[in-house]
């Protein structure tokens, strides 16, 4: 009888033992074959298939059809300090030419995405007008998460390409950039064709005032936390002490202070990673609570990627042809033109432009967006969005993954042009 209770652990060990090993194994096994870990992603949510779907229990506990909440949480935390450590990396703010790029993917070749997917879930997939304009919004921003093999370098250690900075900048920026087109779907779902009488108020509310807001907020917090880390108190400043746990706690207090007063968090947490890192601009202590934000940002994309691993097995019923072909049309065809269109004119030669049009990683935003819609809304077309979005993503962590390294190194070396 003892020994059978000695054995009767549950599936909760099961469940560390698999989140740990598969961790260990998704960074570990690529080293034999690359000096980085371009597929540690895709080998994350292979591995989650493999391990953690058969766990008992695990899948349905955390099926996002029956627990949003989960994955907006946890989301919402992984892409908040992905932001501010994004905004941290970024060393030269420079002359508007140098952000012309990153403008034109932003006003340009995001609504065009959005455009070009929920027309096709409209059409191909016959789903309903919210579900369509849900589709294209949470699909549409790149990630700040995933990314990180094609963006600029730690803080004050350059690598600031032009492609680099495109990259770095628009995953910074679109996450928050996407979250009006999220509404809009919201206010279709819930007004349906009436929703057009509302557009005035939808543009008023949740494009510009939020939009400002964001920007406002993160600019005014990153200041303030600047201040309170490298000028006060004079000769004993919070930054002598290299904890890298303010960080965490200053994006944290940007991201609820701005949606408290119904700003875009998203924006802010980046507007203020920004803003931090102009004062004292070359302050080893940017280093630090990069590297530590960093070490936050990866256990979480593990967790997540692991999940959504375990329940792909769930949500395999709920693809059919239409949205598959929705998935890769827009990671191998719709982004790469839109982003060819939008770069058109700019300083980036063809080759550049093609190496930005292709790389817009998609992932752990896309996750928040939907779990966000879905807390708020019932949806007809539930199951086939997270179906849809789980395989872009596994698509996206492959095709970028194994190619992103390596591609960016050639186009865009780690240091300047």
């Amino acid at each position: 009888m003892q020994q059978d209770r000695f054995f009767d652990a549950g599936p909760y060990p099961l469940t560390l033992l698999v989140i740990g090993g598969a961790t260990i194994l998704a960074f570990w096994l690529p080293r034999f074959v690359s000096g980085r870990e371009p597929a540690a992603s895709a080998l994350l949510i292979l591995i989650g298939m493999a391990g953690l779907s058969f766990v008992p229990g695990l899948p349905d506990l955390i099926d996002p059809r029956r627990a949003p909440f989960y994955w907006e949480v946890i989301s919402e935390l992984a892409v908040i300090v992905a932001l501010f450590g994004t905004g941290l990396r970024i060393d030269s703010l420079s002359d508007y030419s140098r952000w012309r790029p990153t403008v034109r993917l932003l006003a340009i070749t995001m609504p065009l995405t959005i455009a070009a997917v929920a027309l096709l879930g409209f059409t191909l997939a016959g789903m309903t007008l919210a579900g369509a304009i849900l589709l294209g919004a949470v699909l549409a921003p790149t990630d700040p998460v995933l990314a990180g093999d094609v963006q600029v370098g730690p803080p004050t250690e350059g690598g600031e390409h032009p492609v680099r900075f495109a990259l770095t900048t628009e995953a910074g920026l679109n996450d928050g950039l996407a979250f009006p087109f999220v509404y809009l779907g919201l206010l279709a779902g819930s007004a349906g064709f009436a929703a057009y009488s509302l557009i005035v108020d939808w543009f008023l509310l949740d494009v510009l005032y939020r939009i400002a807001v964001g920007c406002v907020a993160g600019v005014a917090i990153g200041w303030l936390l600047g201040r309170m880390l490298f000028g006060i108190p004079r000769g004993n400043v919070l930054a002598d002490t290299s904890s890298g746990v303010i960080g965490l706690a200053g994006v944290l207090l940007c991201y609820g202070a701005t949606e408290m007063i119904e700003g875009y968090g998203f924006i802010a947490s980046f507007v203020a990673g920004l803003t931090l890192r102009r004062v004292e601009a070359e302050h080893e202590f940017h280093g630090k609570l990069h590297s530590f934000n960093e070490t936050i940002e990866l256990a979480l994309t593990a967790l997540i990627l692991l999940s959504i691993g375990a329940v792909m097995p769930r949500l395999w019923p709920e693809l059919d042809w239409t949205h598959a072909a929705i998935a890769a049309a827009l990671v191998l065809l719709i982004r790469p033109a839109a982003g060819m269109a939008g770069l058109k004119g700019t300083d980036l030669n063809r080759r550049e432009r093609m190496v930005v049009a292709f790389y817009g990683v998609r992932g752990v935003g896309s996750i928040y967006y939907l779990s966000f819609a879905t807390s708020h809304m019932e949806l007809v077309n539930e199951g086939q969005l997270w179906a849809t979005i789980a395989l872009t993503i596994l698509l996206s962590t492959m095709i970028h993954g194994f190619s992103a390294g390596w591609v960016v190194s050639k186009i865009a070396p780690a240091e300047a042009r």
